[in-house]
């Protein structure tokens, strides 16, 4: 008598003991499981998004720096086919041997020092002071920090126009001078036209420009200290002078430290208000290196001195980073 086979149901338990399950679809084999791209699509796809940007970078970024510390060795007009290969000549004609470029460089290094003393300090005697009174205000404090930041967003080239009208003989400021019985303090040269205000004058609009960034980043470390500090200092009896001088000044170093270099390196390397004011006029009383470094780009016609300007650029470059680096060492030494 012959037996029909058994039919096993699936994950039953047959009578042998063994068990009979059937094995669970892998993901992606087909039916519900989702299929997922593989790793390697995905780096393709962050690569494809990146590109341009990093294309972009090496294009304008990295070949722009080499080719102009390559020109600082060379001599070249921008028309020529070929530059003509100097070494360090460049150098030593902006620094010492040249008695054309020499003494212009000279006297343009003394001009930005004055402006590298004079700007970061009374960029921060200024902007402190503001963010300490604004701090303190309650009603209409947006509309204050507004206005007070109104300067540097406003077009920077519209704004020196401004300011040139403004110091002309007949501007704003002796006119100003004239009406409140202070007629000896004009200048009938204007501000700008008489040598011994040039300087001053453009270092004043120059502070002007940099007290908005400044005062907001004072501002903000005033927001951040913690009140039981201030509550403290009140209760151990200390006045608004004492309690700004010996505890809120020396909790916002940093942002000092901050403000300064970011100064520096605007006073070192900026040279558009001066271009646009008196291009280092008058007689090159207000000559810096940054414009003496445009005028030999652009304003030699066809003479060999690009090789010269990228040169100047590239020792600006130097004392920028030398001065970043002191100022990073002294940050740290003091925090």
């Amino acid at each position: 008598m012959t037996t029909a086979p058994r039919k096993t149901v699936p994950g039953a338990v047959g009578t042998d003991g063994d068990s009979h399950r059937t094995p669970a679809a892998a993901p992606g084999a087909g039916g519900t499981g989702k299929t997922r791209r593989p790793r390697s699509y995905e780096a393709l796809t962050g690569y494809l998004f990146v590109g341009p940007a990093v294309i972009l970078f090496c294009v304008m970024g990295l070949y722009t720096v080499g080719y102009g510390f390559a020109l600082s060795f060379a001599t070249w007009n921008g028309f020529t086919p070929n530059w003509t290969w100097v070494g360090l000549d460049n150098y030593a004609d902006l620094l010492w041997r040249s008695p054309v470029y020499a003494p212009r460089v000279r006297h343009a290094a003394l001009n930005t020092l004055w402006v590298m003393i004079a700007s970061p300090a009374l960029t921060v005697a200024v902007s402190f002071p503001l963010a300490v009174l604004l701090n303190r205000v309650r009603r209409l404090q947006s509309v204050l920090r507004s206005v007070y930041f109104l300067p540097y967003v406003t077009s920077g080239v519209a704004v020196f126009f401004a300011w040139q009208y403004i110091l002309q003989p007949d501007g704003a400021i002796n006119y100003l001078l004239d009406s409140v019985g202070l007629g000896s303090l004009s200048q009938p040269q204007g501000w700008l036209g008489n040598p011994s205000t040039a300087m001053p004058t453009m270092i004043a609009v120059t502070v002007w420009g940099h007290v908005p960034v400044a005062m907001l980043l004072y501002l903000t470390g005033l927001q951040g200290i913690d009140r039981s500090v201030l509550e403290a200092a009140e209760l151990d009896g200390a006045g608004w002078w004492r309690t700004n001088a010996s505890v809120i000044w020396p909790l916002v170093r940093p942002i000092t430290a901050i403000v300064m270099l970011l100064n520096l390196r605007e006073s070192l390397q900026g040279f558009q208000t001066f271009l646009v004011m008196t291009n280092g006029g008058p007689g090159d009383h207000t000559n810096v290196l940054g414009l003496e470094a445009y005028r030999l780009a652009f304003l030699k016609n066809l003479a060999p001195t690009l090789g010269l300007a990228s040169a100047l650029g590239w020792i600006l470059f130097a004392a920028a980073l030398v001065l970043a680096l002191i100022n990073l060492r002294a940050l740290r030494s003091k925090t």
